[in-house]
């Protein structure tokens, strides 16, 4: 019997691995902006990193929930 809940699964899995690939762009602008902090251009890419690590967070929290809620109704552990 395959896991209904798999779906949730696998997609919780792929947005650890999309935090994961994002810290590493963010930890490398970081870097670069310690040694050109005025650049316009690596401002705009942190912002745009920073956001994309919110949504991949919320993307996290919501298929946490959404494994929770499909264990509830499936009664798995």
């Amino acid at each position: 019997m395959t896991n209904p809940c798999s779906k949730y699964e696998l997609q919780y899995k792929k947005a650890k691995e999309t935090l994961a690939i994002l810290k590493v762009n963010q930890a490398e602008i970081d870097l670069k902006l310690k040694t050109d902090s005025i650049s316009a251009d690596l401002h705009k890419k942190l912002r745009t990193v920073n956001l994309e690590i919110k949504i991949t967070l919320n993307e996290l929290e919501q298929a946490e929930d959404d494994i929770q809620q499909c264990e509830l109704q499936f009664k798995l552990t």
